[in-house]
């Protein structure tokens, strides 16, 4: 596996990022493609899929959200030879009531998925929960920065996984035997409330950090007079929906299928997080 190259598509993002890390930390030769990096790669753009295939071992795909891509990517990918596929797919895949609203996303994992099994290459797929990074790396940063999240959430909880634990699957699932024709659904050991969820931020950062729940409609009407355009909002409060509808408090076990030791605890990633300054 060090004698061919693995693709790291996303790989700048919290998931590839330390995928691709974790990669080089073993001897790999990895390409992380983007559109502006030393391996351009644009999803929308056929003409840039080639030349990050070529000669590779195995892919690591991130598929574009909202578009139906995945299929036309995974054969060019079996056609230029490559050994494997780990697909990042998406909690709620196989949940007919799981999304509400528009169905794009959900689109792009059921045909994705569908696409790495049909490729006749040995392939993976991993379907996370809730990042638990999203706290510190992505869209709720800036809520928890504010001491506010403002959510509609409800009192529903959610498994939070850690990225770290993302990635350590991914890498065994790309580099080791015995993962093929897995799906492994990933989510951290204890499913956690926002209520909850700002208590552990509190207390890892010893800045106060609160939820206010809030209703749909008012959690849209919030964003639009932010300015933020109404689908836009609408389709946020759509994704949250499923925390207050109970649609993502339960456990899974894939971390330890694939790696024969628990998920880390939320608590473990917060300090973690506040230890490396990600809320100062």
């Amino acid at each position: 596996m060090t004698e061919q190259a693995i693709l790291v598509l996303g790989g700048t993002g919290k998931s590839g990022s330390r995928i691709a890390a974790r990669l080089r930390a073993r001897g790999a030769a990895v390409r992380v493609a983007s559109r502006s990096g030393e391996w351009r790669f644009d999803w929308n753009d056929r003409a840039t899929w080639d030349h990050v295939l070529d000669g590779v071992a195995a892919v690591y795909v991130v598929p574009l959200d909202g578009a139906v891509l995945t299929r036309p990517f995974v054969e060019r990918a079996a056609g230029l030879g490559a050994g494997r596929l780990v697909l990042l797919s998406g909690r709620g895949v196989d949940v007919p009531d799981y999304i509400v609203g528009d169905a794009d996303a959900g689109a792009t994992h059921v045909d994705g998925e569908s696409a790495v099994r049909d490729s006749g290459l040995p392939w993976t797929i991993v379907r996370p929960g809730w990042f638990a990074q999203n706290f510190s790396e992505g869209f709720f940063r800036e809520a928890v920065l504010a001491g506010e999240l403002r959510l509609p959430a409800g009192d529903g909880a959610a498994s939070f996984v850690d990225a770290e634990d993302i990635a350590d699957v991914v890498v065994a699932a790309l580099t080791e035997d015995g993962h093929a024709g897995r799906t492994y659904e990933l989510s951290g050991p204890r499913a956690l409330t926002m209520t909850e969820v700002a208590a552990e931020i509190s207390a890892a950062t010893g800045r106060t950090v609160r939820y206010v729940p809030l209703g749909p409609q008012e959690f849209v009407a919030e964003l639009v007079g932010q300015g933020w355009p109404e689908g836009d909002a609408k389709e946020y409060a759509d994704v949250v929906s499923p925390i207050r509808r109970g649609k993502d408090a339960y456990l899974s076990e894939g971390v330890r299928q694939a790696l024969g030791r628990d998920a880390r605890d939320f608590s473990a990633y917060a300090r973690s997080a506040a230890d490396a300054g990600a809320w100062d």
